[in-house]
């Protein structure tokens, strides 16, 4: 019995266009979604050839919407005329439910909406936005000392190995 072409993929069959390596250095991540985007046809041309950068983008709550600001999308070699501003805002498309509880948790102290990646899933643009709280210097220092801890255990069973 032969499988259609939708039934072969793997359930998370994702293709990753951009992460954000900082986030986790820069933020406690407390909760992660995932939110759709819209996006203009050029820039979507633009995703699929791999040419975007979330490092400097944000969330942003604006009248009951959430905006990811400050992606970097390369405009489309082809697009002509037609072609996207590269730095704008962008329409996060989440349930009702997901965006009220994020803009509360927004309105809390220190607490902000950071993109971790952008991904294409099942041919829709996605984007993964994590409610994180800004660590301090010593947090930081804490981490790092942690995962040399861990690279060491690690480095020390591989020898025994």
């Amino acid at each position: 019995m032969s499988q259609s072409p939708k039934e072969k993929t793997a359930p998370d069959d994702r293709v990753s266009v951009a992460r954000n390596p900082r986030a986790t250095y820069d933020y406690h991540i407390l909760e992660t979604h995932e939110a759709g985007i819209v996006l203009s046809g050029t820039e979507v041309k633009s995703l699929r050839q791999g040419k975007a950068s979330i490092k400097e983008a944000f969330g942003l709550i604006r009248q009951g919407e959430i905006w990811l600001e400050g992606m970097h999308i390369t405009p489309y070699e082809q697009g002509n005329r037609y072609n996207h501003e590269p730095v704008r805002g962008r329409k996060l498309l989440l349930h009702r439910r997901e965006i009220e509880r994020l803009i509360g948790a927004t309105e809390q102290k220190g607490c902000t909406l950071v993109p971790l990646e952008l991904y294409f899933l099942k041919g829709r643009a996605k984007v993964a936005l994590a409610l994180g709280k800004g660590k301090k210097v010593h947090d930081r220092r804490e981490d790092i000392k942690r995962r040399m801890a861990d690279r060491e255990v690690a480095r020390a069973m591989r020898g025994r190995a």
